[in-house]
């Protein structure tokens, strides 16, 4: 029977069984973190044999430039090739960066706010301006774009991407939106992979903003769960054909890949906005981490490996995130409480409470011993304006673990349900 269907006297009683399970819980004492999109051990593991490539003391770029020493500001050529390919750009329309994409986008927004974009005036003077967020999405998006002081507008999502009606009439209309966040494929924390059509209608959007730029976050563009993935189109192609090649700032990064505190990030633009881009960056910087670009270059070889690379990843976690879902199916479905949606990539599962319920469970959770990311970071400013959505991250927690966590978890769902329909 659905939790809403029952009478009164049947929901106290649910809700003080629940309870005993719950104490129960609490008495274990654990303490278990779920509260981001960490890779685990074991995927860390699978790259460390990339610490032993200098072993041949060839530190030359095909270049000529010896990689422990100044020079190559926006990465070295075989590094372009390879992270070229992951993204989906040509050679000479991709800057090869640190370790973290987040700091490539931070940098990008920076540069608009204090210089401008390809002769226009710096964002910093042009009185309110505004991002678009699709929500739910990426919380540190939404950081960067608060510390700017830059308004941010909540952008509902659904299955094929952003609510493209909205876009439009904002983008096209509205000269003081100069942005959009994406994670085209494998959105955070939905999962959802973009649709052909929503991809061209981004490529072919006419801002009424001349320094409006798409930021295309393909963080998990790679990142697959199942060996038939779905695909999205190439942004900057689509954009090329509509006559609107600036529009784009495409991310990527090794971070999931290799390792998180010492990957290789990537912006992909045209070649104007690239061209642009690299004066700006030398002005802060005389070059990256070039033994960390040719580390990785010697690991995959080419971009087929660093494919193969990543169904090993598949591997590990697959079976992790098939644990959550069938723990949420068994145990939630049959109350017809919450949804949730079934990633075919990516690192999160992404989970809607009751209304109203959201802050309650994480803090039920955490009070536990179980820690989730915080109820509204999905929202810009936090704020989550139904309190329903929770991002589940599958991936750091062993196996065994991870099952105590979603048990625990359908255990705060459950009771926290109960107790809304007994208040209302």
């Amino acid at each position: 029977m659905y939790l809403s269907q029952m009478s009164r006297d049947e929901l106290v009683s649910f809700r003080d069984s629940v309870q005993a399970l719950y104490d129960g819980f609490k008495a274990q004492a654990l303490s278990l973190n779920m509260a981001r999109g960490n890779p685990c051990r074991e995927q860390l593991e699978l790259s460390v044999s990339m610490l032993d490539v200098f072993n041949d003391n060839d530190f030359m770029s095909e270049c000529g430039t010896d990689v422990r020493n100044y020079g190559v500001l926006d990465g070295i050529p075989e590094a372009k090739k390879l992270f070229s390919d992951m993204i989906g750009v040509n050679t000479d329309e991709v800057i090869i960066f640190g370790n973290s994409s987040l700091n490539a986008m931070y940098w990008a927004v920076q540069t608009a706010y204090n210089k401008g974009i390809l002769g226009e005036k710096p964002w910093s003077q042009c009185g309110k301006i505004r991002f678009l967020c699709p929500v739910p999405g990426y919380d540190r998006h939404f950081k960067v774009t608060e510390f700017f002081g830059i308004e941010m507008i909540n952008i509902p999502m659904n299955s094929e991407g952003p609510d493209m009606d909205m876009v439009e009439e904002y983008v096209n209309n509205d000269p003081s939106v100069k942005g959009i966040w994406c994670v085209p494929q494998y959105s955070n924390p939905d999962g959802i992979c973009y649709s052909d059509e929503t991809v061209r209608r981004f490529a072919n959007l006419k801002p009424a903003a001349k320094d409006f730029r798409i930021f295309w976050d393909n963080a998990y563009c790679i990142h697959h769960l199942t060996k038939e993935p779905k695909l999205i189109l190439n942004i900057l192609d689509e954009a090329k054909k509509a006559g609107n090649e600036n529009i784009v700032y495409i991310f990527g990064s090794t971070s999931k890949i290799t390792f998180p505190g010492a990957g290789v990030a990537v912006m992909g633009a045209s070649k104007e906005n690239v061209d642009e881009l690299k004066k700006y960056l030398g002005i802060s910087i005389i070059s990256y981490d070039k033994m960390n670009q040719l580390r990785h270059v010697k690991f995959f070889g080419n971009f087929e490996n660093m494919k193969k690379h990543m169904e090993k990843h598949m591997e590990i976690i697959a079976p992790k995130f098939r644990i959550v879902l069938d723990k949420l199916e068994k145990e939630l479905r049959p109350l017809g409480i919450g949804e949730w949606t079934e990633p075919k990539g990516g690192y999160f599962i992404s989970f809607n409470a009751m209304n109203g319920c959201a802050k309650r469970i994480v803090s039920l959770c955490a009070e536990a011993g179980v820690t989730l990311t915080g109820a509204g970071a999905t929202f810009p400013y936090g704020k989550d304006p139904d309190d329903r959505n929770i991002r589940i991250a599958p991936t750091y927690p062993s196996q065994e673990d991870l099952a105590k966590a979603v048990e625990l978890f359908t255990i705060c769902v459950k009771l926290a349900t109960a107790e809304k329909l007994l208040a209302e």
